[in-house]
């Protein structure tokens, strides 16, 4: 049964469209992950669908008795609040008092909290968004609405979050960057692209192969609709004839299909060739060196708690290696990001020593973005760092930069401050990349970036001549990049593991309580459309055939009665094919996941634009003999 229904939404910020005439439906129980480029819209349209935001045009209907809670990015707080006081204010029932808060502290520990009286003005900003998090969970409702709810939380956390959303028997509609958490939750992938949102019914893993498949289809329609620009082109380079209102409508449909192509093409740039080669800077004989690295801290500072001393690193010794992909897992608050502070210089360890070379250039992604005069366009902001960078391509400028990182056209001009909060984010690992390090520290880069992102940043390492240490809860990330795991196993130590994320889990002594590192299958068969290599060849033969016999036909000096009607009659024609091809392509995106449909609807394309092609060199040809004839 439907509990939700969104017919027609359209959103415009500033200048921006980030919603255009979109449509989705929730039925009970569904899981539904949200995903897309940041900025693109994804958090408004969580907020339209948990009826806290309006739309601008279009109608969102809620089934009778349906209640909905919403989990923001950023949430507020009371002024006083406690974490209890906060959680159980959030969801004051009239059944007995005991029992919430019986379930709002096992949710609490689950999240990593014990002191429930803690004041929420006292917590960090990550430790916020989980007592948030918790109130949702708490919450009595029929759809659940989440932004970003795996942020800040540590993998055991995720793995918990995971399992209690996967048995939870109402509607979540959520966005999240954790690849392994989509693969697991949800059953239906919304996406968001260019306005638009695109409906799979399947997991990540399949989203994946269907929207390959989806591509491979644009790509195809691009191809097409080149072959027919270029006949519009050859009549256009032959001149118009004046005041003559077939010629015009012939112009409306040139340029329409100009447009058309180079918006296809520009989105099929976007989707395949968002990549960065590597920065080449070289890194000499003495990388980063570590020896016995010792640091605790007190009651009420840095990672401690408590009334007594809390060692966070104890006796750490490792040598980076050239070309080293090491990641650093743990709990919350194990000292994962005071490792990190003491690598950077930015703390100094209680004992131990720390040598790093004279040739060690480090980038630094931290996780607090650093200080920007959003007054600053992005373009500025990035060439505060350099006007260009080496590569091993060679130079790349700023603005070249800016496009690999999904920052095009008059997106650089924009100022940072109407930028979303994951541009901001993008904009700032930008910059750090910008500075052409060999040392690259990230820590937990999967905050707030969006997928595309990641991706793009995951194949910048693959290629990165140099050293990438980063702190991640991300499973999916730690499998992509890392080679070997140092896990922080409590009183400071910390253990040595080959591999990847995975491969930690199976080797480490004892495993966290429900985890599964599991895999996603991303890849996909390279699907044509069908007949479609067969079909350019014979529509090219018969093209040459028909273009030789009028060469041979003698010249005539007027229509014969069936070419005079046909030439009567063929723009109506033309326009009444190009009409159903515009019909279909407005049809396509809305049965991505109706193969059966789609497939008729793509081989229906294909039969009408391979008959168009003959029409418009048929139309070709009775042009040219009609200014012959001089009509």
């Amino acid at each position: 049964m439907n509990i939700l229904t969104a017919n027609n939404i359209s959103k415009t910020y500033t200048d921006k469209v980030l919603l255009k005439n979109v449509a989705f439906s929730l039925q009970e129980g569904e899981k539904v992950g949200v995903i897309g480029i940041n900025g693109t819209g994804k958090s408004t349209l969580l907020r339209i669908a948990a009826g806290i935001e309006e739309a601008d045009s279009g109608e969102v209907i809620k089934g009778k008795n349906i209640h909905t809670c919403y989990l923001p990015q950023n949430p507020s707080f009371p002024k006083d609040a406690t974490i209890y006081s906060y959680v159980a204010g959030m969801n004051a029932r009239d059944s007995i008092e005991k029992s919430l808060e019986g379930e709002a502290k096992t949710i609490l520990n689950r999240l990593g909290f014990t002191e429930y009286d803690t004041p929420v003005a006292t917590l960090s900003g990550g430790q916020r968004k989980r007592v948030a998090l918790a109130a949702a969970l708490l919450t009595e409702c029929e759809i659940l609405v989440l932004d970003e709810p795996t942020n800040h939380l540590d993998e055991g956390m995720v793995v918990w979050l995971e399992n209690y959303l996967a048995a939870r028997r109402g509607a979540v509609i959520m966005v999240t960057h954790d690849r392994y958490f989509l693969d697991r939750v949800c059953r239906i992938i919304w996406e968001v692209d260019r306005g638009e949102l695109f409906t799979y019914t399947t997991n990540y893993s399949g989203f994946l192969a269907l929207k390959a498949e989806r591509e491979e289809m644009e790509v195809a329609a691009l191809r097409k609709r080149r072959s027919i620009l270029r006949e519009e082109i050859e009549w256009m380079q032959r001149g118009a004839r004046a005041r003559s209102t077939k010629q015009k409508a012939h112009i409306q449909r040139y340029e329409n299909t100009r447009d058309e192509v180079s918006a296809l093409r520009t989105h099929l740039s976007d989707v395949h060739t968002a990549q960065l080669s590597s920065v080449s800077s070289r890194l000499g004989r003495t990388t980063i060196e570590l020896e016995g690295i010792c640091k605790s801290y007190a009651a009420g500072n840095g990672d401690g708690d408590g009334s007594s001393i809390k060692t966070v690193i104890s006796d750490f010794s490792y040598i980076f290696l050239r070309d080293d992909r090491v990641g650093f897992v743990g709990v919350n608050g194990c000292g994962k990001s005071t490792l990190m502070n003491i690598i950077t210089g930015v703390l100094e360890p209680d004992s131990g020593s720390l040598v790093v070379g004279s040739t060690v250039k480090i980038g630094y992604f931290s996780q607090e973005n650093e200080y920007m005069d959003e007054s600053l366009r992005v373009i500025d902001y990035v060439k505060e760092t350099g006007e260009y960078i080496e590569t091993v391509d060679g130079k790349l400028t700023a603005s070249a930069l800016c496009e690999r990182f999904l920052f095009e056209g008059a997106l650089q001009y924009q100022k940072i401050e109407k930028l979303s909060g994951g541009e901001k984010r993008r904009l700032y690992l930008l910059k750090v990349l910008m500075s052409s390090p060999n040392v690259l520290i990230l820590d937990e880069p999967t905050n707030d970036l969006d997928i595309t992102t990641l991706s793009i940043l995951e194949d910048y390492i693959e290629h990165f001549a140099g050293i990438v240490i980063t702190v991640s809860h991300d499973r999916y990330f730690l499998d992509r990049i890392c080679t070997r795991i140092f896990a922080f196993e409590g009183d400071g130590h910390l253990s040595q593991y080959e591999g990847g994320y995975s491969d930690y889990v199976l080797a480490r002594p004892a495993a966290v309580d429900g985890a599964s590192a599991g895999s996603v299958s991303g890849g996909s068969e390279a699907n044509s459309s069908d007949g479609q290599p067969g079909n350019m060849v014979s529509s090219e033969e018969k093209r040459q055939q028909n273009v030789e016999t009028w060469k041979r036909r003698e010249q005539k000096v007027r229509f014969t009665y069936k070419e005079e009607q046909e030439y009567k009659s063929i723009e109506g024609e033309i326009e009444k094919i190009e009409t159903r091809i515009a019909e279909i392509e407005a049809e396509i995106p809305k049965c991505a996941t109706d193969f059966v449909k789609l497939n008729r609807l793509m081989a229906e394309k294909d039969e009408l634009e391979e008959k168009l092609l003959e029409k418009m060199e048929r139309w070709e040809y009775l042009s040219e003999k009609a200014e012959q004839i001089g009509q």
